[in-house]
Formats: structure tokens, sequence, C-alpha cells
């Protein structure tokens, strides 16, 4: 009887430990942006974000599996075959303490939509990943995407100087961090950047802060450092039992 039980028992052991064979087929995930559809946009919403005259935003659904991640707008861009960028629309709670419980009708339209960050979306392994690009502002910076570099005009930190950035994904640090001007977050022009114009050879990134200069910058090219995770790296992290 105890030769069986411990029989039984290092079956069990060796199933449950047992490593996961080296020819198993990775999950496919899909991967796609929906329809758009528009929500009420305006300053008092998102008063960073929107433009003076602005009352909708354009927005699409993030799916996963079919499974709703994230709620988007604007337009993608593709940074590999495989990988992606799209910016987030938060829908943010905007109710005051004790509205909620006083009036649900009235509660639920204090819900608003902000414009957000930026997602690094992987087409392989369904993987969405919040980018923290530097100093970047979301009502100043309007990023420009080329290959894997973003470029924007970003806003310090004491929210007093007006930076040019060139961000690498997966960069330790910017390519490129300049300082155009002095900011007034109170008092400045409204956008205070537009959109940045990339120019391809040599690589060279123009930024036009409005009311001054354009100013133009040469970026010396370097190799991607995106990480991209394999699909048989991430079914192998996702079966892997917890720690004990």
């Amino acid at each position: 009887m105890r030769k069986s039980l411990a029989f039984v028992v290092a079956v069990v052991v060796s199933a449950i430990f047992a490593p996961c064979p080296s020819n198993a087929v990775p999950k496919a995930h899909t991967v796609f942006l929906g329809a758009v559809k528009r929500v009420p946009y305006s300053k008092v919403g998102d008063p960073a974000g929107a433009a003076a005259d602005e009352n909708s935003l354009k927005i699409r659904p993030l799916l996963v599996d079919t499974v709703l991640k994230e709620w988007t707008t604007g337009d993608a861009h593709d940074v590999t075959d495989r990988t992606f960028v799209v910016r987030r629309a938060i829908r943010l709670n905007d109710s005051l303490p004790g509205e909620s419980s006083k009036n649900s009708a009235a509660a639920a339209s204090h819900w608003v939509w902000q414009r957000g960050p930026w997602l690094m979306v992987d087409r392989v392994t369904g993987h969405v990943t919040a980018l923290k690009l530097p100093d970047y502002d979301p009502g100043v910076s309007q990023v420009s995407w080329f290959r894997d570099y973003a470029a924007y005009c970003g806003v310090t930190s004491t929210g007093k100087s007006l930076y040019a950035v060139v961000d690498q994904i997966g960069g330790r640090k910017p390519v490129l961090s300049k300082k155009l001007s002095a900011y007034d977050a109170e008092n400045h022009p409204d956008p205070a950047c537009t959109q940045p114009d990339w120019q391809r050879e040599p690589l060279r990134i123009t930024f036009h802060p409005t009311g001054k200069d354009a100013a133009g910058f040469d970026v010396v090219p370097g190799s991607a450092v995106l990480v991209e995770e394999s699909a048989d790296e991430a079914t192998t992290a996702e079966a892997a039992p917890a720690a004990q």
C-alpha cells in the first residue's frame, strides 16, 4: 500500500513540474482596432488636450482576442512588422464627492474623455504597454513618429521650459533634448507647437514652436533597441507556476 501511494505521489509531482514540450504550439492572438465612433469632447472635459473649437473626439476600441483592452484615438503607427503604437483615449470620472450617491443619471454625465499617453502593442503576444515618453505632455506634445523614433515638443517637470525631444523606443535616454523656449502654463499659444517634420537622408527633425522660428536638428541614426518578446517566451511565462 505504501509503495502504491508513493508511486502515485511521484507521478503527480512529475506531472506538475515536468517541462513544457519544446514543440508546443504557441497561442495565436488576434489584435486589431475596431470601428470609429465619436464621443463628446471639449475644453471642459480635457482642458490640457482639447482644442478650443473641438466638440467631439474620434475613438476606436483596441481588441485583443475579441476582448476590449483600451480605447484609442488618432492614427496608429507601425514600428515593426509586428509592433505598432497608438494613443490611448481615457474615460475619466469627473464627479465631485457625493454626486454619484445623489443622482445616478447626473453622475453618468460626469464621465469625460481625455487624450492620454501612447501605447505599444505587440500583435504576436497580445501585450499592451504604456510608453513613458520623457517630458511628454498630453496637451502640448503632438508626436511625429518615424521608425522607432518619437519626436515632439515636451514640457519639463517644472512646467517652465519647452523642449525639442526625440525619444527612441527602448532607449535609456532621449536621442535629442534641446530647449526651445520658456513656457508659461497659464499663458501660452494653443497649440504650443505644431507637429514636427522628419527628413530621412540625412536624418533630420524640424520643430515648429508657435510664434518662434523653426528649429532643425540632425539625428545620428542608430540601430533599433526595441526588444520584441517571442511568442514561445510569452507562452512559457504565462504557463509557469507561481513561486511558493
